[in-house]
């Protein structure tokens, strides 16, 4: 078995904070993350942290980008166990639409239909929880969630476990003690 980790981040951003304010959500943005350093972490948001509606596929990191500019982002971390043929799936999936980012792009209207209740899709258009299910669905981990996704979604994912919840700039891999399932 393997850990992925799913981390629910809420940026405090003027977009992010619209976004809460319309669902009520705690957490507005979740990306994935392939190792608990957060070092390998994944998901569709803003491409330059100075401009939310240019957005696609990015890789971030605690300490630089959005999340280094919005130093208050408040954060929940899960770990869930995947089978190894489901990791190496989900790091082959990620690693694909990585390589083809150019024909990938941000879904900004269905990001903007969530708060309606209605689902926009376009083939490789994603916002981030729509990624981060699509990459765990193409990967063939079971999940129970809804069709029309949001962040806060992920926080009821069967076999989920919250290992760390705080400022994303304090998680500290370290501190974090994750019992073998």
């Amino acid at each position: 078995m393997k850990k992925i980790y799913l981390v629910l981040t809420h940026t405090g951003t003027n977009l992010s904070k619209i976004i809460k304010n319309f669902t009520k959500d705690e957490f507005t943005h979740i990306s994935i993350a392939l190792d608990n350093n957060l070092e390998e972490m994944y998901s569709f948001g803003r491409l330059n942290p100075y401009n939310a509606f240019k957005g696609g596929f990015v890789q971030e990191h605690i300490d630089s980008g959005t999340f280094k500019r919005f130093k208050n982002t408040v954060a929940k971390i899960y770990y869930l166990d995947v089978t190894d043929k489901q990791y190496e799936d989900i790091k082959n999936n990620i690693k694909e639409i990585e390589k083809e980012r150019k024909k990938y792009k941000f879904n900004i209207i269905g990001l903007f239909a969530v708060g309606f209740n209605v689902k926009i899709k376009k083939e490789k258009y994603f916002y981030c929880a729509e990624f981060v299910k699509y990459i765990l669905e193409k990967s063939k981990v079971e999940i129970n969630l809804p069709e029309i996704i949001r962040p806060e979604c992920f926080k009821n994912l069967d076999g989920a476990k919250e290992i760390y919840t705080g400022l994303l700039n304090k998680y500290n891999k370290e501190q974090i003690q994750i019992t073998k399932s």
